[in-house]
């Protein structure tokens, strides 16, 4: 499918597609309710996931303390790619799928993009198509196969397991999929809202071969494709890094407890939302939902909905001609083993406001005020839709000149982007927002 019969087909889809959300109070919300107990919001049937509390204590940034809600579910999805050779080119198989949290409601996914209660049809709906490709007796070659986080500021320890299938077989091909090459998905990385979190994160796990043909070209892609290469130089050896982030681990303090929802202060519980008393970081909200697209016809759900628009970005820097990017080891109270590689920079920047000075991240003024020249790469991306209402944040790849330190600070570390993509092929280094930024890396050159 050429990329110019992709968007007529991908409109086509919008248009055929039905998804009608609407925020209701929660008293309207069918099969969930809040415990009379601890307040925590659940679903009748104990699956899915539920909203309660979290009591966070720690030494590491502005805010020795807090409490806040927090989503647990505890069951691992599935995010799958199928793949196949098709003319000798890879192509992926993806989903044009709604989202009752997308803005907007159609983006691309992964062939699978499932949690266990849905395949397994607690919701006795239809089945997911294409399942069989990914559980059980596998039909295909095993690519990747990795359990990755998602947002430890929003999630309890979530996990999804990563997965990429190559399959010979014919396959047939159902009206909201299609199959795409891996460059027309770089490419489609480039644009607003397309291709959405759990697509990128797959992406980002797939381990890509060198790019050939580097050229004599001196500039950014040249010192990209060098940063891909797994023989060229590294400011830091793969054992520096791994001994960095367990050093990281023993330097800062975190104790995380999970509470009832009822015990959580600084936050408001009305007749439609959860919100933070200063208006900050987050809401708790439901919708009602009703389309043609999905497994049911028609449900209601919580959704976290963030306040405001993120910004997220790698700091990147040509070091000996190699291309290193700027990670942060960061600690969030989600994360399964307290500390994850983030972006350098990765905050929702009006939620400091009214903090001590000097509570402002690090290199976020180096980020927004960069010169339009040094911006590889700005697009704004939607977060999961399916937990989340309308969160996006603006990704970017920013470029330093030669001044800019080395020595950055104690817990940041330049790594090339081939390092990144050693790190991806296990669990628990790089962040969701990290892993977007690598996939979208990939299509720079």
């Amino acid at each position: 499918m050429p990329t110019d019969q992709f968007h007529e087909w991908f409109a086509e889809r919008a248009r055929a597609g039905v998804l009608e959300v609407r925020r209701v109070p929660f008293a309207e919300l069918d099969g969930w309710d809040f415990d009379p107990d601890t307040g925590n919001l659940r679903h009748v049937s104990g699956r899915f996931f539920t909203v309660e509390g979290l009591e966070v204590q720690t030494d590491y940034g502005p805010v020795p303390r807090w409490t806040q809600p927090i989503i647990n579910q505890p069951e691992i999805g599935i995010l799958g790619i199928l793949v196949k050779q098709i003319d000798g080119v890879l192509h992926c198989l993806m989903q044009a799928k709604m989202e009752p949290g997308n803005l907007p409601l159609l983006q691309l996914s992964p062939t699978v993009q499932a949690t266990h209660s849905n395949y397994t049809r607690v919701h006795r709906g239809g089945s997911v198509p294409y399942l069989e490709h990914f559980v059980g007796d596998r039909r295909g070659r095993v690519l990747v196969d990795v359990l990755q986080s998602e947002q430890g500021a929003w999630f309890h320890h979530k996990r999804n397991r990563n997965i990429v299938v190559e399959t010979t077989q014919d396959v047939p091909l159902h009206p909201d999929f299609c199959w795409l090459t891996l460059g027309q998905l770089q490419e489609l990385l480039q644009l607003d809202n397309v291709v959405n979190m759990d697509a990128r994160t797959v992406l980002s796990c797939i381990p890509f071969g060198t790019p050939g043909g580097a050229g004599t070209d001196s500039g950014f892609r040249s010192a990209l494709v060098r940063s891909l290469a797994r023989d060229e130089g590294t400011l830091h050896s793969m054992g520096e890094i791994l001994s960095w982030v367990t050093e990281t681990k023993t330097r800062y303090r975190l104790a995380v407890r999970r509470i009832p929802l009822n015990d959580v202060t600084g936050w408001r519980r009305g007749d439609d939302t959860i919100a933070h008393t200063e208006g900050k970081h987050f809401e708790t909200i439901a919708v009602s939902v009703e389309g043609n697209t999905r497994e049911v016809a028609n449900w209601t759900q919580p959704l976290f909905a963030p306040r405001d628009q993120g910004v997220i970005a790698f700091l990147t820097k040509r070091i000996e001609g190699v291309l290193h990017v700027l990670v942060h080891a960061r600690i969030e109270p989600g994360y399964l083993d307290m500390v994850e590689l983030a972006p350098t920079v990765q905050c929702t920047p009006s939620n400091y406001e009214g903090l001590p000075a000097g509570s402002r991240p690090a290199f976020l003024d180096e980020v927004l005020t960069a010169p339009p020249e040094r911006v590889r790469y700005d697009a704004v991306q939607s977060e999961e839709g399916g937990r989340f209402y309308r969160a996006r944040n603006r990704y970017m790849v920013v470029e330093v000149d030669g001044d800019f330190p080395l020595a950055a600070s104690e817990d940041h570390r330049w790594l090339t982007v081939s390092q990144l993509t050693d790190l991806l092929q296990h669990s628990r280094y790089l962040n969701v927002q990290a892993r977007t930024l690598t996939a979208c890396l990939h299509g720079l050159w």
